[in-house]
């Protein structure tokens, strides 16, 4: 019987991962990840900015002491080992990189920071400590064998709607073999089906979508606490640089945002630029938002070589739709891509994700 360590955040998906994989016949312990944050509230695994909701400043970790506590409470039901450690350093390392690219002027994306860092790292790191032979969680994607004998390769869910592979394509190569992704085969309609059948006491729980470690939705107060005051305050200028506006923090916007630009015209506007030297925000029209090219670098590839010229469809957020597109691969860090039609909201900062059908290739980040 093989043992696997199951990263367990009190959700329906991964309580159904664990019932799945004890029925498989395989050994589950269960880990729960804290962060050792007070005002820390539970971390989605999946999408850029994500709406936040207020946690109380009792709660720790990335999921709250009531995700914990429902994590443990599924472990016992099914007699499974259970531990719940603490990563406080793992999780400062992420606040640092968020700090560091909003103040950048660049769109963080720390949930695929801590799918790359904490959880198929550190969890790796423990299943080893324990003998394990694999590494689990309840995110929506595949693991599946490559018909030319590349080895495995990460594959997009079968739920379309709940497909979680964008935020894993970080994930190092030579640990595929080692994953397990039991709900990657079923539809969320189908998990919640089988967790009530399985009489499990996650299993109308809402789905999380908070972001660890900021209690709120205020970015720009986070980054006060972290790292103190900003200047970060300037001037709102539309494309040919004309002074439309003013605003309290470059920090508080993201390319494509059209909401909350404290200004007003007769047709919508969007942010299409951040210039954090000059403290400046660009805004213009949606054509003008339109991005045909794009570099990326820190690139990840989930195949066996590196391509040097690949025609695929790329992802440059959680929820875009696939656009087809021609990669030219610089060198094993830089690649440029050109899409066939303009793509909005280009973010520096977040990850865009290369895709053969179902199949991640490998990504990298907006540069």
């Amino acid at each position: 019987m093989k043992r696997v360590v199951l990263a367990m955040s009190g959700g329906v998906d991964s309580s159904a991962s664990a019932w799945l994989l004890r029925e498989q016949g395989y050994e589950v312990i269960g880990l729960f990840m804290r962060s050792g944050a007070t005002e820390a509230a539970a971390c989605a695994t999946g999408g850029d900015m994500l709406p936040i909701v207020t946690a109380p400043a009792r709660k720790q970790g990335c999921c709250s002491a009531s995700d914990a506590a429902d994590a443990r409470r599924v472990a016992d039901a099914m007699d499974i080992p259970f531990h719940a450690l603490n990563f406080e350093d793992a999780f400062g390392r992420i606040k640092d990189y968020f700090a560091d690219e909003y103040l950048a002027g660049r769109t963080p994306n720390p949930c695929v920071m801590c799918n790359n860092w904490l959880k198929f790292g550190k969890l790796w790191d423990f299943a080893q400590q324990v003998g394990a032979d694999a590494i689990a969680s309840g995110h929506y994607a595949q693991v599946q064998p490559v018909p030319d004998g590349d080895g495995p390769g990460l594959f997009r869910g079968r739920d379309r709607t709940k497909d979680q592979s964008y935020v894993l394509f970080g994930v190092q190569r030579s640990l595929l073999e080692k994953i397990l992704y039991p709900v990657g085969g079923y539809t969320k309609d189908e998990i919640r089906d089988l967790a009530r059948k399985a009489g499990l006491r996650t299993a109308n729980k809402p789905d999380s979508q908070e972001i660890c470690f900021i209690p709120d939705n205020d970015y720009g107060a986070f980054l006060e606490r972290f790292r103190g005051p900003q200047e970060t305050a300037g001037e709102m200028v539309d494309t040919a640089g004309n002074v439309v506006g003013h605003h309290d923090g470059y920090q508080h916007f993201t390319v494509g945002q059209r909401k909350g630009l404290g200004v007003t015209f007769g047709s919508p506007r969007f942010v299409v630029r951040i210039e954090p030297d000059s403290c400046r925000v660009v805004i213009g029209t949606r054509e003008e938002l339109g991005r045909q090219e794009l570099e990326a670098n820190r690139l990840n590839w989930l195949t066996a070589e590196t391509p040097q010229r690949l025609r695929c469809t790329a992802q440059i957020r959680y929820q875009h739709t696939p656009a087809t597109c021609t990669v030219e691969v610089g060198d094993e860090d830089r690649c440029h891509v050109e899409f066939d039609e303009p793509q909005f909201g280009v973010a520096p900062g977040q990850a865009v994700v290369f895709y053969d059908d179902d199949r991640v290739l490998g990504g990298g980040w907006i540069c």
